[in-house]
């Protein structure tokens, strides 16, 4: 073999290495930048991102029954191998058993009064959130044969009306338009949650109850809604906080991100809640 022939063979090896190196050192650089841009940025909605798995409890008032159910499989199907498991209630139970150490991850109330049961155990991790906010409606008998039309209209002795108890976010929210209004009102029974109190007025066995928008909303055709003015001075804020001693912290942040998202603000708007 020639000199020259050597020459030109170890030149072209060098030349195939070298491309070799470039492709390899391209290939690097274009992982590195895919890397960081699936790196989410500390506190953004993308830190939920990752691979999530396990079961989630969410301890939520009774009035989020429905839009809550329809983040939680929305949640699962986003995340699949998760498992969202809720305890709907009231709201001044819920924190009392969260108080007690029932395993829970998550906590939505309906008032700040009673997330601040909780907060004041140091039970919960961070600051709680508003997250929505919902306004106090009549509920009465399908076509509303008692032509009830404001709120002085439930004192009517022959009326049987329903209020949740004053200790549940819906009762003492509904008190505080009573007192606004100067009216007095005896229920024929006070209910541990708001719905508690719309079951008897679907079952029929009340005229009326005082719930929230939401809750009349959710039931269709079962009852009739009427609104009065006095509700505007009760409205009640809804809070949301990851609990301390979450058993599933990861996925338990990533559902409260759903919820607080524009995502999940559309379902809880389309339910009848208020914006934060």
């Amino acid at each position: 073999m020639t000199r020259s022939v050597r020459r030109t063979r170890t030149l072209r090896m060098a030349g195939a290495g070298a491309a070799a190196l470039l492709a390899l050192s391209a290939c690097s650089s274009s992982d590195d930048s895919s890397s960081d841009k699936s790196s989410p940025s500390a506190g953004s909605p993308g830190a939920s991102s990752q691979k999530l798995s396990g079961k989630v409890t969410v301890f939520a008032a009774a009035s989020l029954k429905e839009s809550f159910t329809t983040l939680g499989k929305e949640f699962e199907r986003q995340h699949p191998g998760t498992e969202v498991s809720f305890n709907f209630g009231g709201s001044d139970s819920l924190a009392a058993g969260i108080i007690s150490g029932a395993p829970a991850d998550v906590f939505a109330a309906a008032s700040a009064k009673t997330m601040k049961l909780v907060t004041d155990k140091d039970d919960a991790a961070g600051t709680p959130a508003t997250f929505v906010r919902n306004q106090l409606e009549i509920a009465t008998l399908p076509g509303n044969p008692d032509k009830i039309s404001s709120l002085k209209d439930l004192t009517d002795p022959g009326l049987k009306v329903v209020l949740c108890d004053k200790t549940v976010p819906c009762g003492a929210a509904a008190r505080k338009a009573l007192d606004a209004s100067g009216l007095k009102l005896t229920p024929v029974s006070y209910e541990q949650d708001v719905k508690s109190a719309l079951t008897k007025v679907e079952l029929k066995e009340a005229d009326a109850a005082v719930v929230y928008k939401t809750d009349v909303h959710a039931a269709g055709d079962k009852v009739e809604g009427v609104e009065f003015p006095e509700s505007a001075k009760a409205v009640n804020d809804y809070p949301i906080v990851l609990l301390k001693d979450a058993r599933n912290a990861t996925a338990a942040k990533a559902f409260v991100e759903l919820v607080r998202s524009a995502e999940g603000q559309k379902v809880l708007n389309q339910a009848g809640f208020l914006k934060p």
